[in-house]
């Protein structure tokens, strides 16, 4: 039985506490560098660090796979996590949806923005194929979905948004070390805003690891992660945009 107060990881057996840690160090491989990897584990707080596997990557970077325990658990029955609060609906409720209450497509621009240069995301929830067995926003008969592609600019997203009148704005990115995310999403908002469009459309953000939280924070609408298809972010916008019809 979990205690649910008391979550730690698991490996062999319940509550062993094995984690698995890959990390890179700038140095040569050698039974030094492979003891440092070790050592550098157990400053942690990990106990019984064991080097499972290391390559040496270059002259002077090697990479890492280090097994230990953890101690520590974490009580999952007392976290909160910000999510959207939506109906999911199918895609033929969707079209319905927006049949009776807009009376007319939703339209829809979708891109990665600025430096990112991944289309997986966007392609996913946007392309008449989709992902997964779930069908993209091209493939709803009474939405008009243009998807820009990857790095484009704001200045290309927002005049097409005039172009086509856009309903919603789709945003892509990828989570960076050196937070360019940010500084890309904060630059449409602040755009937007300049255009006097923010309030006029919803705005959307997803990717691997943007959290909800993060997406309100930076002032869009909603934020979408992992696990997320066409007729999650869909129910989402017909329902934010009859709110502001």
């Amino acid at each position: 039985m979990v205690d649910l107060q008391n979550v730690k990881p698991y490996g062999d057996t319940l509550d062993d506490g094995m984690v698995q840690l890959s990390f890179t160090l700038p140095v040569s491989l050698s039974s030094v560098s492979k003891e440092a990897a070790r050592q550098l584990v157990a400053s942690m707080g990990l106990e019984e660090p064991a080097v499972a596997h290391a390559e040496a990557i270059s002259d002077t970077f090697s990479f890492f796979i280090v097994y230990a325990k953890c101690k520590h658990g974490i009580d999952i029955a007392g976290i909160v996590v910000p999510e959207v609060d939506l109906e999911v609906l199918s895609k033929k409720e969707i079209d319905d949806f927006i049949s009776t209450h807009l009376g007319r497509k939703l339209n829809i621009v979708g891109a990665c923005i600025e430096s990112d240069a991944h289309t997986v995301g966007i392609d996913a929830i946007m392309n008449i194929k989709g992902f997964n067995g779930h069908k993209g926003l091209e493939s709803y008969h009474e939405i008009n979905a243009v998807n820009m592609g990857a790095q484009v600019t704001c200045e290309d997203v927002i005049r097409k948004a005039y172009e086509i009148k856009a309903d919603a704005i789709l945003i892509s990115q990828v989570v960076t070390q050196k937070n360019i995310h940010i500084t890309n999403l904060t630059k449409l908002v602040d755009m937007l805003e300049a255009e006097g469009l923010r309030d006029k459309v919803t705005l959307v953000v997803g990717g691997p690891r943007i959290s909800h939280e993060l997406a309100k924070e930076l002032g869009y609408d909603a934020g979408f992660s992992s696990n997320t298809y066409a007729e999650h972010v869909a129910s989402f916008l017909v329902q934010e945009v009859k709110g502001k019809n």
